[in-house]
């Protein structure tokens, strides 16, 4: 088995469109721009891990084009403009193809400097240079860049999650058996099924599991889902050490899905009067949460807020 520092997110990233798991209509979205071998201004939106990046470099892969890739949520302000983009899309390629610059994390850039002027950018070096912007949350591109961008959502809706749920299954049985790890399927489904459709975080999950030799049923206590009763209880008698203790414990999951959680089950713990500024709570931390250093600090600070707030049954 390989060295845990190899990751297999980066070992066995899709470098072609037909590799990569889509769901069918967008497969025939990005096949057409690849045989049409010219990208267009992009702004490719949807959660964390499901490909949007794979995306992007497979296009320029296909296409036979540079690409210059820059990470929003680290170089954000103008001067990364003003420097590496302007440098990289002034100048035409040696073969004379066309450029591209993925901005990943693009919702990052900031709103009032980077953002207005890549506009212009946009417009500048339209001849030979083509922009992908990849995004989780759409809202924080400015609407200039929408107008300027075909916006591809990578959501996957209800009729589609089977087909592609299953389709990355067996691609992760076939990362499993390269690697030489013993795996129960059932237990890989249950992975698969706690943070679908986000697939870096499953495959990430199942490297991590997979140091131990096998994947089998002795890791289920570790994939089961959220259980809330515990701590709706603490919050419920003000225990702040307690709710403290649950967050650490509770850290390898998502926080955006301990919020949804905790809204979805509001009306078994809250009183009826107090649901709406527990939503208005929810809201507030889940957008904060993006921007969050420390996501821990922000999570316990919703649940302190929740406990102070809200009546409880």
């Amino acid at each position: 088995m390989f060295g845990e520092s190899f990751l297999w997110v980066e070992k066995y990233r899709p470098k072609t469109i037909n590799e990569c798991i889509l769901p069918d209509r967008l497969k025939t979205i990005f096949q057409q721009i690849s045989s049409e071998g010219r990208i267009p201004n992009m702004i490719l939106s949807g959660g964390p891990g499901m490909g949007k990046t794979t995306v992007a470099k497979a296009l320029c892969n296909e296409v036979g084009c540079d690409f210059l890739m820059i990470n929003g949520s680290e170089e954000s302000g103008i001067d990364v403009l003003r420097t590496k983009i302007r440098g990289y899309a002034s100048t035409v390629s040696f073969d004379g193809k066309r450029k591209v610059v993925i901005l990943d994390e693009a919702d990052y850039l900031n709103p009032q400097s980077t953002q207005p002027a890549l506009r212009s950018f946009i417009e500048e070096f339209e001849k030979h240079c083509s922009f992908i912007m990849t995004c989780n949350y759409i809202n924080r591109i400015i609407e200039p860049l929408h107008s300027r961008c075909q916006t591809i959502d990578f959501r996957i809706n209800k009729e589609e999650k089977l087909n592609v749920g299953s389709n990355f299954g067996k691609r992760l049985y076939t990362i499993l058996d390269q690697e030489k790890v013993d795996y129960d399927k059932k237990v890989v489904a249950e992975v698969l099924m706690k943070h679908f459709p986000d697939y870096r975080r499953v495959l990430n999950e199942l490297q991590k599991y997979s140091k131990y030799g096998n994947i089998d049923s002795g890791i289920l206590s570790q994939v089961s889902d959220i259980d809330l009763s515990e701590l709706m209880n603490h919050m419920k008698d003000k225990k702040f050490n307690e709710v403290r203790k649950w967050v650490v414990n509770n850290l390898d999951n998502d926080p955006q899905k301990i919020y949804r959680k905790i809204y979805d089950v509001a009306e078994k713990y809250v009183q009826t009067t107090s649901i709406p500024q527990l939503v208005l709570i929810l809201a507030d931390s889940q957008y904060k949460s993006a921007f969050a250093a420390d996501h821990e600090l922000n999570l316990v600070a919703c649940l302190v807020e929740i406990m102070v707030e809200c009546q409880f049954n």
